[in-house]
């Protein structure tokens, strides 16, 4: 198996190495130690990176969800109070409804009543001059009957 190595020297050059896998380590020991530590750090710092990353990744996972269901959470809210503020205002609009009702029909009780009062009043009063003069009409049509023209 051959294993390829990019080794970088301070110096900026870079050296790439095409190793078997059992010459690893002693190909690795002539290179001096501090090419090698910073193989190594590099290595380190690059695998911190990514678990950087990853951890950055799962943190922006968690906020983008708690961020969903507190959206919800307030979505509902307001639909509850909407539905709460509408069934309010039915409640409101039918009871004004309801009391508009009461007072045309209050007022057309009144209406009836005032005009059965005023009916009664002008049959009274009809009678009664019917009465009076009922008399004279009896008497005048008893003329024209009896009275003969020429």
């Amino acid at each position: 198996m051959t294993l390829t190595i990019y080794v970088s020297v301070e110096a900026s050059c870079y050296w790439i190495l095409k190793l078997e896998s059992t010459l690893i380590a002693p190909i690795l020991s002539i290179f001096q130690f501090g090419c090698i530590s910073n193989f190594i750090m590099d290595a380190k710092r690059g695998q911190n990176a990514i678990q950087q990353l990853l951890a950055a990744e799962q943190e922006a996972r968690r906020i983008v969800n708690e961020a969903r269901k507190a959206k919800l959470a307030r979505l509902k809210q307001a639909k509850e109070e909407a539905e709460k503020e509408i069934a309010e205002f039915r409640a409101h609009m039918k009871l004004e409804f309801q009391r508009k009702v009461a007072e045309s029909h209050g007022d057309s009780d009144a209406i009836v009543k005032r005009l059965e009062q005023e009916t009664e009043a002008k049959i009274h009063h009809l009678k009664t001059q019917a009465a009076s003069i009922s008399n004279d009409v009896v008497q005048v049509l008893i003329n024209h009957v009896i009275t003969v023209k020429k």
